[in-house]
């Protein structure tokens, strides 16, 4: 899948979208980058320059949270384009806290971003992707197989997001659809400066999981002393998108492999729930 082929990326304004956006465009598809204010290309067309693709990238509006906006971005890709030949779903946002504190509002924001804003721009494209004999890369996480503490909004999304497209993958096959997640560990990149935590506010309103959530931070921010870069995760995208036949499972690094597979072999839960109660002690 090279060449004059279109692929449409969402959230492509940092990050793993803006790599997997400009690595796409080297590898000579046409991408169509989206992203919900399209203010914040300037980053993206930077990169593009520097790569020397900056014709083969054009920016466009999608909110995924709006299904007018989505509509209306890939019925542009068609007029303009004629055809699309990948979709992958990156767009996405983070949530840090729990519920009794947070309440439903919070779970809910993340569902309606991170799993129906996926479903949605998805269910679009397919009578596309079917067209041209397509694919589907999602961008989901580490955190879409094992439930991570004070993740419970952000994990419960990305769970959704790994069984939509594990019960998706076998149906959208049989029309010539191929389905694959991509899951990343800890990514140095945006996505994570861009969560606006005021830590000091979080910890002073935790209550009685003020211990465990200063555990947890200390532990997580260790962990991205050792992140990937954006363009080392959007190399697992890139061959997603241009292997003859793409597995439906992909890690985007030794850590992140090691770390899904003890959730992937854990029957009982134990293994999961031992590696992770260390995280908030």
């Amino acid at each position: 899948m090279t060449g004059d082929r279109i692929v449409l990326i969402t959230g492509t304004s940092s990050g793993i979208g803006l790599a997997a956006a400009v690595a796409a465009a080297r590898a000579g598809f046409h991408v169509v980058a989206t992203m919900r204010d399209p203010g914040r290309r300037g980053a993206l067309l930077e990169a593009a320059d520097a790569a020397g693709v900056t014709g083969r990238v054009e920016v466009a509006r999608l909110d995924v949270t709006d299904a007018g906006s989505v509509a209306a971005c890939v019925a542009g890709v068609l007029d303009r384009h004629g055809r699309l030949d990948a979709l992958v779903n990156n767009a996405g946002a983070g949530r840090v806290g729990t519920v009794e504190q947070d309440g439903l509002g919070p779970v809910r924001e993340a569902m309606e971003v991170n799993y129906f804003g996926v479903v949605e721009v998805t269910r679009a494209a397919l009578p596309h992707l079917r067209a041209s004999g397509g694919r589907v890369v999602t961008v989901t996480s580490v955190g879409g197989v094992v439930g991570q503490p004070f993740n419970e909004a952000y994990c419960a999304a990305k769970f959704a997001v790994e069984g939509f497209m594990e019960s998706l993958a076998p149906v959208a096959a049989t029309v010539g659809v191929a389905v694959t997640v991509v899951e990343p560990g800890a990514v140095a990149s945006e996505f994570v400066a861009s969560q606006g935590i005021d830590l000091p506010a979080l910890l002073a309103a935790a209550g009685p999981y003020a211990p465990a959530l200063d555990a947890y931070v200390a532990r997580t921010r260790a962990a991205f002393d050792q992140a990937q870069t954006p363009e080392q995760a959007a190399g697992a995208v890139l061959d997603a998108l241009t292997a003859d036949r793409p597995p439906f499972r992909v890690q985007t690094s030794e850590r992140a492999r090691a770390f899904v597979g003890v959730k992937l072999a854990d029957l009982d839960g134990s293994a999961v729930q031992g590696l992770t109660a260390g995280w908030v002690a």
